[in-house]
């Protein structure tokens, strides 16, 4: 298949879109499918304009205001469609879509060329937490406005499936995350690390993720002081400062990828997460990958990623006194923690990436499909006829 997929984030950005961006094209690239990736430009000189065999193809951008790590395209709908005409693709990924998205739904709607958007970052949902509450209406009107338009939307967990629906969006699919089960494994624990980070030899709390108000770090301070044991906070963003301030007793690893990220989770006794807008969360995942029992807010992703009194505990959002007692509870009882660490570990057994890959492209060839029973021919395929070599504009 020829596949364009539209990344409203990308690297050198390491987010939760971008990581399963890259593992969908190491399935593409493996299938020997053509792939475009449309993305903001980066102030980044090192990074290549080919990754995994995609041609990457940046659009002028701007800093998003107090995140200048997450850059927006600008430009209108007619660049977009431009692009898309020209590289005439089978099938349009719009990977969580919601300004280059918005413009990239709307061409390739006037284009007749399918689309599959992946709703992955509950955008409106963070107008609160960043202080503009009054954007949220504004926000779901243009989530909205995109899912309408595409041929199929994939969410990742159930409760996203019940949001999308509950507002009307039709052609809605359940399409989770994989998790590398060679990377993400027990074995990777290495008690030199923990050593490093407890030489108290004290247990180790473990959150990995941005640093940032949309994962509600900050109410990891309810944990700072329970007994024995030593919070450690992986990752990096806009709030780093301000919560090294506030939990001055935590270990601050910074950003972590690869074997580093791998063993740094699988060290860990207990993983947290206190966020509230995960659409997935696949942190939560790596860690149960790794044999780690979790204790996660009770919306979202985690509803069907952590099964209670059996892979970790839920807590119900807000309630920072049932968060703090779920994490002593496990703490405090070490043959309970194996517990749920074993079965933590036996249930994400399976949900790998080419299995997840596998899927993806049947969603692709599903919208192929009804486009050419359901529509006129595509302007799309007549261009490429006319055009066999792409060339970016």
């Amino acid at each position: 298949m020829r596949i364009a997929i539209v990344a409203e984030s990308f690297l050198p950005l390491m987010n939760g879109v971008t990581h399963s961006i890259l593992r969908v094209l190491e399935h593409l690239q493996e299938r020997g499918d053509e792939v475009l990736v449309i993305a903001p430009s980066t102030q980044d000189t090192d990074i290549p304009d080919e990754v995994h065999g995609a041609h990457v193809l940046r659009l002028p951008s701007v800093p998003l205001a107090g995140y200048a790590n997450l850059r927006v395209a600008m430009g209108g709908v007619y660049r977009v469609k431009r692009i898309l005409a020209d590289y005439a693709p089978d099938v349009v990924h719009l990977a969580s879509p919601f300004v280059l998205g918005w413009r990239a739904a709307q061409a390739a709607h006037q284009l007749g060329i399918p689309t599959v958007a992946i709703y992955q970052t509950e955008v409106p949902g963070y107008a609160g937490r960043y202080g503009v509450p009054f954007l949220e209406n504004w926000a779901w009107n243009r989530v909205d406005q995109i899912h309408l338009l595409a041929s199929r939307t994939l969410v990742p967990s159930t409760f996203a499936l019940n949001q999308l629906r509950g507002r009307g969006i039709p052609r809605v699919d359940m399409w989770r995350r994989g998790v590398d089960t060679q990377r993400f494994t027990p074995a990777k624990r290495d008690a030199g690390w923990r050593a490093a980070v407890a030489p108290g030899g004290e247990r180790l709390i473990g959150y990995v993720g941005r640093l940032a108000a949309e994962k509600q770090v900050e109410d990891l301070a309810v944990l700072a002081d329970v007994a024995g044991t030593r919070l450690v906070i992986v990752g990096d963003g806009p709030q780093r400062a301000a919560l090294e301030a506030a939990l001055p007793q935590a270990v601050f690893t910074g950003f972590l990828g690869g074997d580093h990220l791998a063993r740094a989770v699988a060290s860990f006794d207990l993983f947290v997460h206190p966020g509230e807008f995960e659409t997935f969360c696949q942190t939560i995942q790596e860690a149960m990958a790794s044999g780690v029992p979790v204790v996660a807010t009770g919306r979202g992703g985690p509803l069907d990623l952590v099964e209670n009194s059996r892979t970790g505990w839920l807590y119900e959002p807000g309630d920072l006194a049932g968060f703090r007692a779920r994490v002593m509870d496990l703490m405090g009882d070490d043959a309970k923690r194996r517990a749920f660490a074993a079965a933590a570990h036996a249930s994400v057994q399976g949900r790998t990436w080419p299995v997840l890959g596998a899927e993806l492209v049947g969603h692709y060839q599903a919208v192929i499909g009804e486009s050419r029973v359901g529509h006129s021919p595509r302007l799309a395929l007549s261009l490429r006829a006319a055009k066999p070599g792409f060339q970016a504009p």
